[in-house]
């Protein structure tokens, strides 16, 4: 499938370039179909389908409601629910009706992101003094007030007696105002999971209710499913057409569980989100024969603290094929590329769906992303930059690790995207050069930088560019090591990569906004160390507040002395979260914290037994800093540059309360 981009391009720009010229007459958004007739006419044309489909079966039987035996409120809540014994409100059967301000929605931010203002789901947040730690299908709080470090309370991530959780992988979490929500993919019901429980001002935990949004397994090993910006709860799902035996049953649904004994069917019992008029097609779709689809998808947004779970969602159609990325104003879905008939290439669209509600855009393009960093939205330019490769599938399970051919920046304005009838210009991509399957990018301040590094690839040379916004010279800068994970501290960028099977180096890289200018800033090398972690949010910079240039702080990374096979890392093997000095630029040695292996017992897991999101993260909270590696959670405090253990708990199942 490999192309050169400067055919491609040519032949683009020879296509669409009328329609380009004609930018003051276009249409500003897609068209959305106007019934379901339509749409089934539509997926009958193709070639992924045919005219299967049957007409639609009788409704089913409405789901009976759960059995509930009301209890007097001076019974005590019992202890496995969360609350401490002796607490008399009753456990409710929906959440109270209030709201959840957008200035309150979100806790600060304790791991990294990609955008300011949008959080990730992860596997440890803060509500308060607590700290919310996810693992292995359970969620634990930790109480840091005052100084202190001890365990509060455990739950099980999912609805007690629910006989499919073993089906599930409980991801990701996020908290919003006093609201916990777990995501995850549950095989057995297939579909994705979402968990609701309440946290207490004294950090204990309440189980609120389930619910289940239709969809295709989400797992990208870089990229995360959900998102909160303020208190709307962003959700990605891809939907493949022949999910059940009838497109109606692929639409963007949900439905609430209703505890145990219930009926499972995945049709069963669904309220149906994306009605006909919501799902969207560009407009070479809807003027193509024999269209080559086989996806919904679907972005749900919910209002996170709704007593009903409030929800609505917009779909579009595509391959399987997929990366997206969310800003703070819109999810942008890139679907791979698609073979239309009246187009001699296959062809790619890149989906604006924007937050406020307001109807999807799109464009047509070439080639596709590699995962989520392949984008950033610059609203103050009023630009969309994306790199794409010839050859990628885009951020579905570990296509991302597997890139090549052709690279190139695009660069596309906001205003340009419309109906989809109108397609990226050749003048819109910047040719970069990259060989190699693997592939690192990351914006910073006005520079793209990316290598062509495996992850699992060790080198005593490596090859970093550094790509100026605005068109200026792209600078190469040589580095000592490999480059298998990309970030910000600061205005600069760092490169983290191994030299050897035992050297874990870190290159600070110096970024002129002004000049273009790109240089190696500082090198440091950790002795008996490799990367143990793959996730974006495992890796964090806290800036020095006294150091107004932003050239001074602390960058922590979990490491390990040993790694079983070069997956493992994917999986969590962390021994260590490792510090370095970030002092006028240059870097320096901290030290690690560490774990301790004999602490280990016999967690008993009932679900979502691997660590798939990782298991350490390093943690800056009110000045303090914490490392969190598997079931341990250990403070540290600098002292004279280094940093010094303090305290740690164990707060693993069967240890302390709620154990």
């Amino acid at each position: 499938m490999t192309r050169v981009f400067g055919i491609v391009f040519a032949t683009l720009a020879f296509a669409s370039g009328a329609s380009i010229a004609a930018s003051a007459e276009r249409k500003e958004s897609m068209r959305s179909f106007k019934s379901d007739k339509q749409l089934e006419q539509f997926l009958e044309r193709s070639s992924a389908f045919g005219p299967v489909y049957a007409p639609p079966p009788p409704p089913p039987p409405p789901v009976p409601p759960p059995v509930v035996v009301p209890a007097p409120a001076s019974i005590p809540l019992p202890n496995v629910s969360g609350y401490p014994a002796g607490a008399t409100s009753a456990l409710p059967q929906s959440l109270p009706n209030q709201t959840v301000s957008e200035s309150d929605a979100q806790s600060p931010g304790i791991t990294n992101t990609q955008e300011a203002g949008v959080d990730e789901g992860g596997i440890v947040k803060v509500h308060g003094k607590h700290l919310v730690v996810l693992r292995r299908g359970r969620l634990f709080t930790i109480d840091t007030s005052s100084g202190a470090l001890a365990k509060i309370d455990q739950v099980d991530a999912f609805p007690q007696g629910d006989a499919n959780a073993y089906g599930a992988w409980y991801d990701e979490m996020l908290v919003s105002g006093d609201l916990v929500v777990v995501i995850g993919f549950n095989y057995a019901r297939f579909g994705t999971e979402i968990n609701r429980f309440r946290i207490s001002p004294s950090g204990y935990l309440r189980y609120l209710d389930t619910h289940l949004i239709r969809s295709d397994d989400y797992y990208s090993d870089r990229n995360y499913a959900s998102r909160l910006v303020g208190n709307k709860l962003v959700i990605y799902s891809p939907i493949p057409l022949y999910l059940g035996d009838s497109w109606r049953e692929a639409v963007p649904a949900v439905r609430r569980w209703r505890g145990p004994g219930e009926n499972d069917d995945e049709n069963v019992g669904f309220r149906r989100l994306a009605k006909s008029r919501d799902i969207y097609l560009p407009e070479p779709m809807w003027e193509a024969e024999d269209p080559d689809l086989d996806t919904f998808h679907a972005v749900t947004i919910c209002d996170a603290g709704s007593p009903a779970f409030n929800c609505s969602a917009s779909a579009v159609l595509g391959t399987e094929s997929r990366s997206f990325y969310v800003s703070s104003e819109a999810v942008y879905v890139w679907t791979g590329e698609i073979d239309l008939s009246m187009h001699d290439q296959p062809t790619a669209f890149l989906y604006r769906l924007p937050l406020d509600g307001s109807e999807p855009q799109a464009i047509e393009a070439r080639g596709d992303p590699v995962d989520q960093f392949s984008f950033r939205e610059d609203r103050s330019d009023g630009i969309l930059n994306v790199v794409v490769r010839a050859d990628s599938g885009g951020d579905k399970m570990w296509r991302s690790e597997t890139s090549s051919g052709d690279t190139a920046l695009l660069r596309i304005r906001l205003a340009d995207f419309g109906n989809g009838s109108y397609a990226a210009l050749h003048d819109w991509y910047r040719d970069l050069p990259a060989k190699g399957s693997g592939f690192q990018n990351r914006f910073v301040g006005k520079h793209l930088l990316y290598a062509t590094d495996a992850y699992d690839r060790e080198s005593s040379a490596s090859a970093l560019r550094a790509v100026p916004l605005d068109g200026g010279q792209i600078r190469l800068v040589t580095l000592p090591h490999a480059v298998t994970r990309l970030d910000v501290i600061g205005t600069d960028g760092v490169a983290i990569g191994a030299n050897d099977e035992e050297t874990l180096g870190f290159s600070a890289i110096r970024l002129d906004a002004s000049s273009g200018e790109a240089t190696l800033e500082d090198t440091f090398f950790f002795a008996d160390s490799a990367e143990g972690e793959n996730r974006s949010q495992a890796f964090f910079y806290n800036p020095d507040p006294t150091d107004p240039e932003g050239t001074s702080g602390i960058l922590a990374l979990p490491v390990s002395r040993y790694l079983d096979g070069s997956a493992a890392r994917f999986l969590g093997s962390s021994s260590s979260v490792a510090f370095l000095n970030r002092r006028k630029r240059k870097l320096s040695e901290a030290g690690t914290l560490d774990a301790n292996a004999e602490s280990a017992v016999d967690d008993n897991c009932k679900a979502s037994c691997v660590d798939w999101y990782g298991n350490a993260r390093p943690i800056f909270l009110g000045g303090r800093i914490f490392a969190l590696m598997g079931y341990e959670l250990v403070e540290g405090e600098l002292a004279d540059e280094r940093i010094v253990e303090r305290r740690r708990v164990n707060f693993a199942p069967g240890i302390g309360p709620g154990g």
